[in-house]
């Protein structure tokens, strides 16, 4: 049989060198595992990042409910002004509520000029 006739010594390939003439692992410190030590420190807290995206979610939805807010105020200056200022100031207030406070400050504000000047100042032309 082939295998119980070997001629041929054994070799640890990680050293180079027969084994059974020396300790295997006796200088050499480099075969443990040191993937712990030489790893970089990270620490990756996914409550953060999706706290992030969170926030920059609510920052477009506030800015497109102010958007409509603003043109549905501007419009009510020249179409509707009762329904559609009253429309844009409770969009206004929504677009507030949710990060937009320029936005929906401007849209509540065009909006109450609108329906006073549709209900004191058109009627009299």
């Amino acid at each position: 049989m082939a295998d119980q006739d070997r001629d041929y010594e054994d070799y640890d390939l990680r050293h180079s060198e027969q084994i059974g003439d020396k300790n295997q692992y006796g200088t050499a410190d480099f075969t443990e595992e040191t993937s712990a030590e030489l790893a970089a420190p990270i620490s990756y807290d996914r409550r953060i990042s999706r706290t992030d995206e969170r926030e920059r979610e609510s920052v477009t939805a506030g800015k497109g409910v102010g958007i409509a807010a603003l043109a549905l105020s501007i419009l009510s200056l020249f179409v509707l002004p009762i329904l559609f200022g009253a429309t844009g100031i409770v969009l206004g207030f929504v677009a507030r509520r949710r990060g937009a406070t320029a936005l929906g400050s401007w849209a509540i504000g065009i909006g109450v000029v609108s329906i006073i000047v549709g209900m004191f100042i058109l009627p009299f032309f």
